[in-house]
């Protein structure tokens, strides 16, 4: 399980270079859908908790900082953030292509004991091997960060999307039942397609539960492609916003369906 994480996380950092490789300074510059952060933030975010990663000092929190910074977690990434808005585009991908060689060079040195080692992961307690999927997983959100907000898109296929995607997915029981409250015996089907395309079909009996086959009839189905549905489960869109581009289809029960939109985010 070790070597399928080092893959994951070596094809998404080899991705990221790739796509920060020829960017100019506009585009550098150019704000995302992360509030206070620029594509160059993104970037050092990324750069910052590697860093942290492979035991390196974290420098000092500025003195002031943005609306966005709400918590202790946030004041740490901005710190990382914040000592490196004075460096070039060049030295930020020098930095990154360094950060991410070393890294891969720590987890191949790692044993599978080191892997199936229990501890802290931002999902709570669990294997390391877990710890670094979700780092792959969040790589890979904050690269569709970036390209969306350069209108690049890309990477919405293979190993580490199909991945991501399965992530998103695992969440929707917990939409439907507890952030919807879907009403007792209602069935929603999730059909994505695109690059990474997925069924998932739930019901609410009692508790909301994944199905192992599409219902004849469900209450709702949402049709929707793969980068609207990251998205909306990555908090990236509202329900609006992800409707308004066209590639999101209501069949059946529009008002669930609207609510199921509202609320499919389950990470930030």
């Amino acid at each position: 399980m070790g070597a399928r994480v080092i893959d994951l996380l070596e094809r998404e950092w080899a991705a990221f270079i790739e796509l920060c490789s020829d960017l100019d300074e506009l585009e550098w510059n150019h704000d995302t859908e992360l509030p206070g952060w620029t594509v160059h933030d993104v970037v050092a975010h990324i750069i910052g908790t590697e860093r942290m990663l492979a035991g390196d000092e974290a420098p000092q929190p500025p003195d002031e900082m943005g609306d966005h910074v709400r918590n202790p977690i946030g004041e740490a990434n901005e710190a990382w953030v914040d000592a490196r808005r004075d460096r070039s585009g060049e030295e930020i991908v020098a930095e990154l292509r360094e950060i991410t060689a070393r890294r891969l060079d720590q987890l191949k040195q790692m044993s599978r004991d080191d892997f199936e080692r229990v501890g802290f992961t931002p999902e709570g307690q669990g294997p390391y091997r877990v710890f670094m999927e979700i780092r792959a997983f969040d790589c890979w959100e904050h690269e569709q960060d970036i390209r969306r907000a350069l209108d690049r898109p890309g990477h919405l296929d293979g190993p580490v999307a199909e991945m991501s995607i399965d992530r998103v997915a695992a969440s929707i029981g917990y939409v439907v039942g507890k952030k919807v409250a879907a009403p007792e015996g209602s069935t929603v089907v999730i059909d994505v397609y695109g690059p990474v395309s997925r069924t998932i079909p739930v019901v609410v009996e009692g508790r909301a539960r994944v199905l192992d086959e599409v219902p004849d009839d469900p209450t709702v189905t949402i049709r929707l492609d793969t980068e609207n549905y990251n998205a909306l489960g990555c908090g990236r869109r509202t329900g609006g916003q992800a409707m308004a581009t066209g590639k999101v289809e209501i069949i059946g029960d529009e008002e669930l369906g609207v609510r199921v939109l509202d609320n499919m985010a389950f990470t930030i």
